[in-house]
């Protein structure tokens, strides 16, 4: 289904959809619920350690980032799953790489966090 809407009214349709989406994958993805609940500690720990408000930013940033790849990674797997049951050797790829995403903003989380506390 095609969304016609214009202005406002696709600004806060976009909204609605995405709103969904986090649900959905709140729902269904228990990383992106694990990630979710590091958030809530992580955040406000980003805003009490973080020196400056450009270490503050930093440090929310990355955890962001974590968040964000994590929703790629779970629609990716959300469309390979989709396709078929059976395995194939690009879909197994596209998987892999989702996961190696993940595990790379992890990386960089942690890297940024250390650097910036240490």
């Amino acid at each position: 289904m095609k969304n016609e809407a214009t202005g406002l009214k696709r600004i806060f349709t976009a909204y609605e959809f995405s709103v969904k989406g986090l649900k959905a994958c709140y729902q269904s993805e228990a990383a992106f619920r694990q990630e979710v609940w590091l958030a809530m500690v992580l955040i406000p720990l980003a805003i009490i350690l973080g020196k400056t408000k450009i270490e503050q930013v930093a440090l929310i940033a990355t955890v962001f980032l974590v968040l964000i790849v994590e929703m790629l990674n779970s629609a990716i797997e959300s469309v390979v799953d989709r396709i078929g049951d059976e395995y194939h050797v690009l879909s197994g790829a596209a998987k892999d790489m989702g996961s190696a995403a993940v595990w790379l903003s992890l990386m960089l989380l942690i890297i940024t966090w250390l650097i910036i506390l240490i």
